[in-house]
């Protein structure tokens, strides 16, 4: 199969004057395959080799080499080195086996009976998981956990989470549970606590406020009947989905995740429903309960696909939680000193540096109030390309990707408001049965139906519900902006209209 494989291809340029090009080195020689759907790609024996030699020698060169690692890995991971790629994405380094065998794993501890009871209902329909071999792996490496992890508790799931990472690195217990415990920070940062309830309420209110961003007519649906996230997305944040997908499906699903940042999982949850768009429309309260007891086929391509576009729309500090990971400390290893950390869907807005124009903490109660997403201050400038003086950055004459909604009154609205913004002042916006008024402004929000729209008030309240009565006449990407006018005032970029002579 390999004879007409060039010589070169066993050698790969990884500097070239083309290097900082977006395009994959390997698409070079194979930009054919590399356009084929995955699972083809990833039993086309010519395009593995290439793939699987390229990455071999980035990863004998990481962390130098950490950024075209993940530049390669936004193309495709060679399954047969998924391992060692993930282990890189996650920022996995250092001695990690001297780590594990100081782990004591033979002591009893109180979670060794639930450890007991969850290992062999794990993915048992798979041979190598299912072994006594994997059986007794599986132990040391969720007990090294938990004792090297004294402030967290196991809870259940936990196996779930640890099944690929096993699975990959069966013959490595040690990179298995680094990758485990550099993974769960990242995407389930304070979700085994002991009491772990505020944590998952915040963020299921997320979910809920995502629903509503990208979909409103199901977000309505679910509401009106009363299908909560509660009531079946806990396995599947508290799993990061291993709970209900086989492992074939995960490692494509997660080959992405890992890319993305902590708040990746919303899109995913949300690509999901909108696949089972249909049933749940079309359903009540008991058929939904049934439909997920027993989750149908979902095309896990699609849902990839799906979600980093779904990602793409979102803005950064829509998915802001209080209870999220902290800032990383300057000079963490996650950047490794080898130039900026390369996360491919954005860094984490939690990392960002934290100015008056960031998003505010919010009580939970408050949060559950508010049916769609607050973006910050920071977020509005940046998506409306606003600069001092009122003029927008953008060059071309584009349509922008963003509508401002000012809803105080005219008065308010003339003495100062942000560029480009539209006024539809709240008080003669809704007709009594709830739908728009129909004006010019409301037609110009018509035109951006599609876009992100950002509802501004004075009051925190009255935005909020503006926003929720566009959710209910079904419009998508409806936020709020946190704090207000009044964030926006000290800023500077807030016009105001010439007087007329």
């Amino acid at each position: 199969r390999l004879k007409d494989v060039a010589g070169e291809a066993y050698y790969p340029l990884l500097e070239d004057e083309q290097s900082s090009l977006s395009q994959s080195n390997s698409s070079n020689e194979l930009s054919c395959t590399v356009t084929l759907p995955l699972i083809i790609r990833e039993r086309d024996t010519e395009y593995q080799l290439i793939r699987i030699i390229l990455f071999d020698r980035l990863l004998k060169a990481y962390p130098y080499k950490k950024n075209l690692v993940w530049k390669e890995a936004r193309v495709d991971i060679p399954p047969l080195i998924r391992g060692l790629a993930w282990a890189a994405l996650l920022g996995v380094e250092g001695d990690i086996q001297a780590k594990y065998d100081s782990i004591d794993k033979d002591t009893p501890i109180p979670t060794d009976r639930q450890i007991e009871v969850d290992i062999p209902r794990c993915h048992q329909y798979d041979e190598l998981l299912s072994s006594p071999q994997g059986h007794r792996k599986f132990r040391r490496v969720l007990k090294a956990w938990v004792v090297s992890h004294p402030d967290l508790v196991y809870w259940q799931g936990l196996d779930s989470l640890c099944a690929p990472f096993l699975w990959l690195n069966f013959n490595n217990e040690a990179l298995a549970y680094a990758c485990m415990s550099a993974f769960i920070p990242k995407y389930l940062y304070n979700f085994f606590l002991k009491d772990n309830s505020h944590v998952i309420q915040e963020y299921l209110t997320v979910f809920s406020q995502m629903i509503a961003f990208h979909d409103p007519e199901l977000s309505n649906h679910l509401n009106e009947i009363g299908f909560i996230p509660d009531l079946y997305a806990i396995p599947w944040f508290l799993t990061m989905f291993t709970h209900v997908f086989p492992l074939h499906k995960i490692f494509h699903l997660w080959d992405t995740l890992l890319l993305g940042n902590s708040s990746f999982p919303f899109c995913i949850g949300v690509a999901i429903l909108q696949q089972l768009r249909d049933r749940l429309l079309a359903n009540g309260f008991n058929e939904c309960i049934l439909l997920f007891s027993d989750l149908p086929e979902i095309d896990i391509e699609r849902c990839v696909r799906e979600s980093i576009n779904l990602f793409c729309w979102t803005p950064k500090s829509a998915t802001y939680r209080q209870h999220g990971q902290p800032p990383k400390a300057q000079g963490d290893s996650s950047t490794n000193g080898f130039g900026k950390t390369a996360n491919y869907y954005s860094s984490d807005y939690q990392d960002m540096p934290k100015t008056d124009l960031s998003r505010e903490p919010l009580a939970l109660s408050d949060l559950k109030a508010e049916v769609s997403p607050r973006i910050s201050a920071e977020d509005l400038i940046d998506l409306c390309e606003l600069s001092v003086g009122g003029q927008t950055k953008r060059s071309k004459a584009s349509k922008p990707k963003i509508l401002a909604v000012d809803i105080r009154s005219i008065e308010d609205f003339g003495r100062g408001h942000i560029s480009g913004s539209i006024s539809i002042p709240y008080s003669t916006a809704f007709s009594p049965d709830g739908e728009l008024v129909q004006c010019p402004a409301t037609g110009t929000l018509q035109s951006f139906r599609g876009r992100v729209i950002v509802v501004i008030s004075h009051a925190m309240k009255s935005a909020a519900m503006f926003a929720t009565h566009l959710v209910k006449v079904n419009y998508p990407r409806v936020t709020t902006l946190d704090g207000g006018i009044n964030k926006m005032k000290p800023t500077g970029l807030l016009t105001v209209p010439s007087p007329q002579i």
